[in-house]
């Protein structure tokens, strides 16, 4: 396995960590440790920047979906200070996967996300 392609996969964990996050003090530091202060999240219903704005993006879709958990789908890809990964939200009880996604993300020289770009593929009615 190259440098590149650990760089690109312990970026996703720890991006992973992030959204798997439901306790505020855990989240906050997985945060922290995943993006940039001034790095950003955006897809088609969020556009943040900054540690607080990503905290709160993900808080609220704990809130929308409590008792799922975000894994990756597939392999993380990557080039360059860019990685791009696929992933589901998956409810823990049942199984089910209601939403997916594919997320591009771009990468300082130590690792930590600068922006996400996010790409919902699936989605259920309503939410």
């Amino acid at each position: 396995m190259s440098e590149n392609t650990d760089r690109y996969e312990s970026a996703a964990a720890r991006y992973f960590e992030a959204w798997n996050a439901t306790e505020p003090e855990a989240l906050r530091k997985a945060v922290a440790a995943a993006w940039t202060p001034d790095g950003g999240y955006t897809d088609p219903l969020a556009d943040v920047r900054g540690h607080e704005g990503v905290a709160a993006v993900i808080t609220a879709a704990h809130e929308q979906f409590p008792g799922f958990v975000f894994r990756p789908l597939g392999v993380v890809d990557g080039h360059h200070d860019t990685a791009r990964f696929g992933w589901e939200l998956v409810n823990e009880a049942d199984g089910s996967a209601p939403v997916a996604g594919f997320d591009v993300v771009t990468l300082d020289a130590e690792g930590r996300i600068r922006q996400v770009l996010g790409f919902l593929d699936r989605v259920p009615a309503g939410a």
